[in-house]
């Protein structure tokens, strides 16, 4: 490109804008983890996964087919995605070991000319891109705690878990997670009220009384 001299750059630039990506592929390569079952299940995060597609078929290996280990990959744009799964899925099971690999992978991209010259070939670029990679392997079963990238399960919080539960159920129903922690509303209303008011009342309280039947 240099030999082209001066104008050049923006004639790269100008013909590079006629390319489109058409398809993108992994370089297939092993799982880091030895002595993994052959039947083990890979999940392969992407960066248009969906989270809940993802988690349920994951939780179905899981609980329903009794898989004792599920590996969870996810390169490049989806590693935030991938751990996300993990954590997820680590906070509703609980008592899993884990073991993280981080290492690069690389991407091919193919890129197709949209605007190839008359009567000529298509032309199309492959892009070899080398991306951040991370595989997580969690497993009921105990792990070896010398490898690295080894943790050991969660200690049992059954308080903190209660919680959990509780936030979920505030976010989709504001008044299920409430009702139980808080005092019945009529009686915390009526303390504040004898709070705030008795010592503005002139005339003691029988001026509270009538506010308090006013409002009632």
């Amino acid at each position: 490109m240099a030999a082209e001299g001066g104008g050049a750059k923006p004639v790269t630039q100008s013909r590079m804008e006629n390319f489109r990506k058409v398809r993108t592929s992994e370089e297939e390569s092993p799982l880091p983890f030895p002595d993994l079952p052959p039947d083990v299940v890979e999940m392969k995060v992407k960066e248009g996964s969906k989270i809940r597609n993802l988690m349920n078929f994951a939780m179905a290996q899981m609980e329903l087919k009794g898989s004792r280990q599920i590996v969870f990959s996810g390169c490049g744009k989806a590693v935030t995605k991938t751990i996300t799964c993990v954590e997820i899925m680590k906070r509703k099971l609980g008592g899993l070991h884990q073991v993280t690999k981080v290492r690069y992978k690389t991407l091919l991209e193919v890129w197709e000319n949209q605007d190839p010259l008359p009567g000529g070939p298509a032309q199309n670029l492959t892009v070899h891109k080398n991306v951040p990679s991370i595989c997580i392997l969690l497993s009921r079963d105990p792990l070896d705690p010398n490898q690295t990238g080894y943790q050991p399960p969660e200690p049992c919080h059954g308080l903190g878990t209660q919680l959990g539960e509780a936030g979920e159920d505030t976010s989709s129903s504001s008044t299920k997670g409430l009702k139980r922690p808080l005092p019945p509303p009529h009686e915390e209303l009526l303390t504040k009220k004898l709070q705030v008011q008795v010592p503005d009342s002139p005339r003691g309280s029988g001026s509270t009384d009538r506010q308090l039947d006013h409002h009632h």
